[in-house]
């Protein structure tokens, strides 16, 4: 039992605790998701991957497929993180859905999409709108979780956890300061889902 755990634990080590795939068409044009990146980065154990940097033309599942699967497979935790454009994420997240997970899903569902079973799932969004916008009635129509119900629903088919986003809105209007804040929060908040996540060890 003792030498399951030290295994447990020496294969906890290897692995991406915190994988962050950022969805945004021009990190250098961005304050809000610049921030909150940058706040993440400094997360131990937290690994980002700006996917328009190394996809600007978009993923090929031939091409990409396999180690983008094997990027998830390696991860305990996932973060698809993006602006809310027009109500839906950037086009580049849908790329990503049909080149990786239609791969793992339909294609290797046994090997690959199995790995992803359980691991747990976080959207961290930022909005253009004020958060009055985003509720019941109000100018959008609609509150955040049902715009994110497709990646729900996504998450729901891969067996992945759905976890409670984030959301920071009016992100183009905040002071300094208000994104400073954010930033901690958001970093704050992936130390507090990361240690909610940590498998439970065998006892000696």
């Amino acid at each position: 039992m003792i030498a399951l755990t030290f295994l447990a634990i020496a294969m906890e080590a290897t692995m991406t605790q915190t994988l962050i795939l950022l969805f945004h068409p021009d990190l250098s044009r961005s304050r809000a998701n610049a921030a909150l990146i940058g706040a993440a980065e400094a997360v131990p154990g937290t690994e980002v991957v700006d996917m328009q940097a190394r996809f600007p033309a978009g993923l090929d599942m031939a091409r990409d497929g396999e180690a983008e699967a094997a990027r998830l497979i390696d991860a305990r935790q996932i973060v698809l993180q993006f602006p809310l454009y027009w109500y839906t994420p950037p086009p580049l997240l849908q790329s990503w859905q049909a080149a990786v997970l239609t791969r793992m899903m339909y294609l290797l569902p046994d090997t690959e999409g199995a790995a992803l079973a359980g691991k747990r799932l976080m959207v961290a969004v930022t909005t253009g709108g004020e958060a009055d916008a985003y509720r019941d009635g109000g100018r959008n129509l609609f509150p955040i979780p049902e715009m994110l119900a497709p990646l729900r629903a996504t998450a729901n088919r891969c067996g992945l956890a759905w976890s409670p986003h984030f959301v920071l809105h009016d992100a183009d209007n905040l002071s300094e300061e208000q994104l400073d804040a954010a930033a901690r929060s958001y970093a704050a908040d992936l130390v507090v889902w990361r240690a909610e996540s940590r498998p439970v060890l065998a006892e000696a």
